[in-house]
């Protein structure tokens, strides 16, 4: 029986913002672009520092290319990682993206990948550039699961918790809210207070693999599994989820990034955050 006066009831939102004659704005689209103006905001401050390895116009050509990766790649992850039978069944379902459907983990390939192409670029070596990144990533992660909230998606699983959501008549975790604060909030504040003195290089990225894959990992065990891969989507051992699959190695490039960083294989960085 639910503690009605213990929980929080689910407001049903609508998943649509605002429109304009045909043009739907979707919430979730809106905080994709809160994102990018965010992280746009934050190179600039970041590239005004005297020892930024790039410019305040090369750090704005960045966002261009972020938002491609994040966008290209995200796309990518989710029809590689959770939508192969959906593929299967429907040619065109990688070009739906109306239909929603973004993969964090495809994501942070194809940013990577953005980055290497801008370092080639900017004459700059990729692991500086995505250093320089990495600290304003969370804060549209956050706002990208805030998204999902109002979306009434990816919810957590039943729960007694007196914080627990009431959506239609169900108790659940919100499981969207525990990412968008640590995935989001905590892991921002960590990495731009940790990226506000010189770092070795790869240091800050390792950092952020490392933190985000930990979060990431904890709060799969609360969040309702993707039912349509694997066996009521556990796909391994009977209890690890696809993000926990993807996390795993996550997690160990961050260790073997700090490795190399503080082993000195890394050159000095001197860019600061703050």
């Amino acid at each position: 029986m639910l503690n009605s006066a213990a929980m929080f009831q689910y407001a049903e939102f609508d998943p649509i913002a605002f429109q304009i004659g045909p043009l739907a704005v979707r919430w979730y689209g809106l905080m994709y672009l809160v994102g990018f103006v965010l992280a746009w905001w934050l190179f600039r401050v970041r590239a005004r520092k005297p020892d930024a390895p790039i410019t305040v116009p090369q750090a704005e050509d960045l966002i261009f290319y972020g938002a491609l990766g994040v966008i290209l790649g995200g796309r990518i992850g989710y029809v590689l990682f959770y939508g192969l039978g959906d593929w299967a069944e429907d040619p065109l379902f990688p070009l739906k993206i109306w239909k929603g459907g973004m993969s964090f983990h495809g994501g942070l390939l194809g940013v990577m990948a953005a980055s290497w192409l801008y370092a080639r670029k900017v004459a700059r070596k990729a692991w500086e550039i995505i250093d320089f990144a990495a600290p304003a990533v969370p804060l549209g992660l956050g706002l990208g699961r805030i998204g999902n909230f109002i979306n009434g998606e990816l919810w957590g699983k039943p729960t007694e918790v007196p914080w627990a959501v009431v959506y239609r008549g169900e108790a659940l975790h919100p499981s969207q809210l525990y990412e968008a604060l640590l995935e989001g909030l905590v892991l921002f504040i960590v990495l731009w207070i940790y990226s506000s003195k010189p770092r070795p290089t790869m240091a800050i990225s390792g950092m952020f693999a490392i933190l985000y894959g930990v979060f990431r990992f904890a709060i799969e065990f609360v969040r309702v599994p993707d039912q349509h891969i694997g066996t009521d989507g556990f796909i391994a051992f009977g209890w690890l989820t696809m993000g926990q699959l993807l996390s795993i190695p996550l997690i160990f490039v961050g260790i073997a990034l700090m490795w190399l960083a503080y082993r000195g294989a890394g050159a000095p960085q001197t860019q600061a955050g703050t």
